[in-house]
């Protein structure tokens, strides 16, 4: 082949290749630069494209515009006088939701304050720059505790590889001691369950898990797991998470405190109607009883943390029973009693 060949197939593949880059610097300045209040025209487009040493006229940007189209990306043309030009219509992700999303980071406390503001910055890029700044003005720093535990995202990626396996896992367990440092519970012992979902309650991440040796459903708190590892044995209890109902389990568990389960009567002043429909959910039956009352039964797990909530609610609320349930919330108060 001569040389003059050789410059000319040189040239046509850096041709075919300088079209391609085109497209995609094109697709990248519409989905970061534009939005309804934010078109881009032509000329725009143009000027873009020369900041990587790439040219462009009106046919040809069109022409890459039908192909985006084509490609599936929801491009709008306005051709309005001063405002004519292209912008994203729809995105994966609107506004509102980002904000939705941002919030429920900000608010989380198992995120550390770092991971937080990294999730943040990912969210932003999501949506294009202008609605990107509207977003950060949103932001607000919460005054609010934040776990210090960066391997909260190595637990939380170990635990979901051990369900997809079908495996157990084995990890210690931590508490916090009166010098605000987090120490093994019962002398680093090696906790060895079958993990069968995640769920967040609370602003905290929980595992819900089977416990072989006493056969029961326990969850933890996944900022105060450390030393996660997948083991090779397969997981048990399937049986009883056939009919586990992850939202009833978290209704019935007050701050994620377990207890021996009852089904209790609460006698309600009508104003609380909101509260227990916010706690127990609407499917629950709001019995009248008499002009300013209400009466209901639910199933809770009994625990200091249930007798602690009906105790926030005050004189509005009477446990009505079982008996000895009763006993225990009337032991519970007197213990409090008794330091006074």
């Amino acid at each position: 082949m001569h040389d003059y060949d050789l410059e000319s197939v040189a040239e046509e593949s850096m041709a075919v290749s300088n079209n391609k880059l085109k497209i995609l610097y094109i697709m990248k300045a519409l989905l970061e630069e534009s939005d309804e209040e934010h078109v881009l025209s032509s000329a725009d487009l143009s000027r873009i494209l020369q900041r990587y040493g790439l040219s462009a006229n009106r046919k040809t940007i069109y022409s890459d515009i039908e192909t985006l189209r084509e490609f599936g990306l929801d491009i709008l043309q306005n051709n309005g006088g001063n405002q004519a030009g292209y912008y994203i219509g729809s995105r994966e992700f609107e506004l509102p939701e980002l904000k939705l999303l941002v919030d429920a980071v900000q608010v989380s406390k198992f995120i550390t304050s770092k991971k937080s503001e990294e999730l943040i910055e990912k969210l932003e890029k999501l949506a294009s720059r202008n609605d990107a700044k509207q977003l950060r003005r949103n932001v607000f720093i919460y005054n609010r505790p934040k776990t210090g535990n960066e391997t909260i995202y190595y637990n939380v990626d170990q635990v979901h590889n051990a369900i997809l396996r079908d495996k157990k896992i084995s990890f210690q367990y931590t508490e916090w001691t009166v010098k605000k440092e987090l120490i093994s519970k019962k002398d680093g012992l090696e906790y060895i369950i079958s993990p069968w979902a995640l769920t967040w309650d609370n602003q905290n991440y929980y595992l819900i898990a089977y416990e072989e040796e006493t056969d029961l459903i326990k969850h933890y708190r996944v900022d105060k797991m450390r030393k996660v590892q997948v083991l090779m044995d397969s997981r048990l209890g399937k049986e009883r998470f056939q009919n586990f109902d992850l939202a009833s389990f978290a209704k019935k568990t007050f701050g994620m405190y377990g207890g021996q389960d009852a089904v209790v009567t609460l006698l309600c002043h009508n104003t609380l109607a909101g509260v227990m429909i916010d706690r127990f959910g609407r499917d629950i039956m709001l019995i009248p009883e008499g002009e300013e009352h209400f009466r209901l039964s639910v199933q809770i797990s009994v625990s200091p943390q249930f007798f602690g909530w009906i105790t926030g609610l005050g004189s509005k609320v009477h446990l009505v029973g079982p008996e000895n349930v009763q006993r225990d919330y009337c032991r519970y108060l007197e213990r409090i009693l008794d330091k006074y």
